[in-house]
């Protein structure tokens, strides 16, 4: 956080933008008083965002269990989609020809697409989240996961993956990343990066962090030609994704070269967080990286969806969020209210005729009882997936919403402290 009254650090001015860049742009708007957080927008070929934007996860092309209408519906400005994963299948020049992400999927408005780079450490020692990480362990950089086969191997030029699907091997590389990306045709897509966890040791966080500052002067060279060779499909912006772990120096040294990084007059667009953290570091960590990246640029936060978490962000500078779990929890029986979250296969609401939450807008609230919930879960009905992941997405959309409205009202902090002091965590 700024200490009140410190002046907001100006950005230098931008290079002149590559060939399409300039369909892409970000207007910051209002500001929270003594800390780095803001409003914007960000533009792109298929519509604007208004930020701090909660972005949720499609990764093959679909928010599992929900039609894409329903996802405008309830609030979605824009979802992320998975490269490794649409690789896999149907494989990208499907949406290629299909026109991009959007026209396959139906979806009009703003998309993004991942790197690949979660699954470098998701395949490669299986473990699954980066934030809230555990790093009371002795450092080891051979840990694996319990029960987990190494299915992703890394070296200075890119990653062999071995699939999950049918054991074939894919190579990634920093060009191959790029290529598969812009034959998706997402509106903003990000930099092959390599993501390390907490038990990596000091000397193999700093290995990795220049292998992936090489990586990013790789996807900028490849993504300056593959912009001028597609010159009939929409400009794509490219982020350049912070890794480094949970050392101040490491991060601001992403933060620095990326921000300065530029290969014949091509820039990054603006820039993704991500790494492993511990969750009482994050709003530190966001707050280093915010205060070296150009204000003028957008900040995406990979992978969180908890309350606490998007104040923290927010107040700290990032802009844009996507995570898969307001979706994967809800297809395991998990609902999120303003109170709290609860489980709705639970006996006590096999005859209890109230929705989810009483003042909720969302479309599954309006029409159904956690009665019928508990029903459909207890008789293995896909609707239930369908019904609760509408309520988890309308709820974590609706909470960035009304934190945004917070921040342009000026009662950040009042609408932090209500909000959070109301949530309790798991409802008994």
């Amino acid at each position: 956080m700024l200490e009140p009254g410190k002046e907001t650090p100006t950005s230098p001015p931008a290079p002149h933008p590559a060939h399409g860049q300039e369909n892409f742009g970000f207007e910051v708007h209002d500001r929270i008083e003594g800390a780095l957080g803001r409003t914007g927008t960000i533009t792109t070929p298929h519509g604007t965002i208004q930020t701090p934007a909660f972005i949720p996860v499609a990764t093959k092309a679909t928010i599992k269990a929900v039609r894409p209408e329903e996802m405008s519906e309830l609030g979605s400005q824009a979802v992320l989609a998975n490269a490794y994963h649409l690789n896999l299948q149907p494989g990208t020049d499907v949406l290629d020809a299909a026109g991009g992400l959007g026209k396959f999927m139906n979806w009009p408005g703003p998309t993004f697409t991942d790197s690949g780079g979660f699954q470098v450490m998701s395949l490669g020692v299986g473990f699954k989240k980066t934030i809230s990480m555990d790093a009371t362990r002795v450092t080891d950089d051979e840990a694996i996961a319990e029960e987990h086969e190494r299915r992703a191997f890394v070296d200075d030029d890119g990653v062999t993956f071995k699939s999950h699907i049918d054991g074939t091997e894919h190579r990634f590389t920093p060009e191959i990343s790029m290529g598969l990306q812009h034959e998706i045709g997402a509106d903003i897509i990000f930099a092959f990066d390599e993501l390390t966890t907490l038990f990596n040791t000091r000397a193999y966080q700093e290995e990795s962090l220049e292998r992936t500052r090489r990586w990013a002067e790789r996807c900028l060279a490849e993504h300056r030609q593959l912009t001028q060779q597609r010159s009939h499909r929409p400009y794509q912006a490219l982020f350049g994704v912070l890794q480094g772990a949970q050392y101040e120096d490491l991060r601001r040294k992403a933060a620095q070269d990326l921000a300065a990084m530029e290969v014949d007059g091509q820039v990054f667009d603006g820039f993704g967080i991500g790494g492993a953290l511990e969750k009482e570091n994050l709003g530190t960590i966001v707050g280093w990286v915010s205060a070296e990246l150009p204000e003028s640029k957008p900040r995406h936060l990979l992978g969180i969806s908890e309350p606490d978490d998007f104040f923290t962000a927010v107040e700290n500078g990032a802009d844009t969020f996507d995570c898969v779990q307001p979706s994967r929890v809800a297809r395991n029986g998990r609902v999120y209210t303003p109170d709290g979250y609860f489980n709705v296969p639970q006996a006590k609401y096999k005859k209890d005729f109230s929705p989810i939450q009483d003042d909720c807008g969302c479309y599954t609230c309006q029409n159904y009882s956690k009665a019928y919930l508990h029903h459909l879960f207890k008789a293995k009905e896909m609707l239930y997936s369908t019904l609760c992941t509408i309520h988890n997405e309308y709820y974590t959309v609706k909470l960035v919403d009304d934190i945004r409205a917070s921040i342009t009202e000026g009662r950040f902090y009042e609408f932090r402290d209500e909000t959070l002091g109301r949530y309790r965590g798991r409802i008994s």
